[in-house]
């Protein structure tokens, strides 16, 4: 996507900078990473604060990060109750973001994938007054074709029915200026896909191409039924097309139908030809209870995510909060 104009020129050295690190089961590299992250960004900003987000890790990853608070590290470490997923930690991560009043967020996963050197790529060009800063994936070679196949064709889908466009591998590998923060944490929906949010609050932004290192240690979480949730959650999030599409099937086999039933009479009354036994209604039946039975599932899809969304509940509830930044904000709020 093509930046727009700059609104006004930032200095690094005269802002902070917070970044939120999701983790889940990082232990063996957690501490490394923050100390790896920490002083790669320090130099470049005037104040940095990590934030960390556990969401529900059951391996070391708490005692690295309490470790690294321990060490000196500005690291506000917030565990979450149980797994949430990742989309709700980033939420979480903004929302902790946004009481540190920052004037730029990074959104990092703590794996080593992402390299810090298109990290400062990415604070040049908000420097330049890109409000929304995002990495692009140059190379999935380690993905499969029937994954790359899928992912190309949810990303037409999306952008054949929104009115905005989500950038094509572009991840949760950000760096977001302080409106878009408070936009985003604005947005009160419990079915949260982020690509979509990031593209919905608008503002200026600008794509940064890197290539995914490889993760230090452990695997991903992601597979493939977690990535068609995910999948799904979008669609359904940004988009009404799956009943559009329910629906014109329907009046199309409506309409063949139809033309079926009056080539049967025409055959019936000018030629003679016996009606069609037992065998042609059973299938008839049967296809046409297979897409009322779609069309049912489609339907109740999305009443699914509406009760979810009129039921109020949290987006999370945080079973620990340590570090400099939750003290702050205990005594902010005494």
């Amino acid at each position: 996507m093509t930046p727009e104009p700059a609104l006004s020129p930032r200095t690094a050295s005269r802002s902070k900078l917070v970044c939120i690190v999701p983790m889940y089961n990082e232990g063996g590299h957690a501490l490394r990473f923050l100390q790896a992250l920490h002083a790669e960004m320090a130099p470049v900003f005037a104040e940095v604060c990590l934030i960390v987000i556990d969401d529900g890790s059951r391996d070391g990853t708490r005692a690295e990060v309490l470790q690294a608070i321990a060490l000196g590290l500005p690291v506000r470490y917030q565990r979450l109750s149980r797994n949430f997923g990742k989309e709700i930690a980033l939420s979480a991560g903004l929302a902790a973001a946004a009481q540190a009043q920052p004037d730029a967020v990074l959104l990092i996963d703590a794996d080593f994938q992402h390299p810090f050197a298109t990290v400062h790529a990415m604070v040049e060009q908000w420097q330049n007054g890109v409000e929304s800063v995002y990495g692009v994936q140059t190379h999935r070679h380690h993905e499969s074709l029937p994954l790359r196949q899928a992912k190309r064709l949810f990303y037409r889908l999306m952008h054949a029915s929104a009115r905005f466009t989500i950038p094509s591998h572009a991840g949760d590998f950000r760096l977001l200026d302080r409106r878009v923060v408070e936009a985003l944490n604005q947005l009160p929906e419990r079915n949260r896909y982020m690509k979509g949010l990031y593209a919905w609050v608008g503002f200026s932004s600008a794509a940064v191409p890197f290539e995914a290192l490889p993760r230090r240690d452990g695997q991903s979480s992601f597979n493939w039924l977690r990535l068609a949730e995910l999948a799904l959650d979008g669609l359904t999030a940004f988009s009404s097309w799956p009943l559009r599409v329910a629906s014109t099937v329907g009046v199309l086999i409506s309409f063949a139908a139809l033309i079926y039933g009056g080539w049967i009479i025409v055959e019936r009354l000018l030629i003679g030809q016996p009606i069609p036994g037992f065998a042609t209604l059973a299938a008839s039946l049967m296809f046409f209870s297979g897409i009322q039975l779609m069309s049912i599932g489609l339907l109740g899809e999305y009443i699914g995510r509406v009760f979810v969304e009129v039921k109020g509940r949290p987006l999370y509830l945080i079973a620990e909060d340590a570090g400099p930044r939750a003290a702050s904000a205990a005594g902010q709020a005494g």
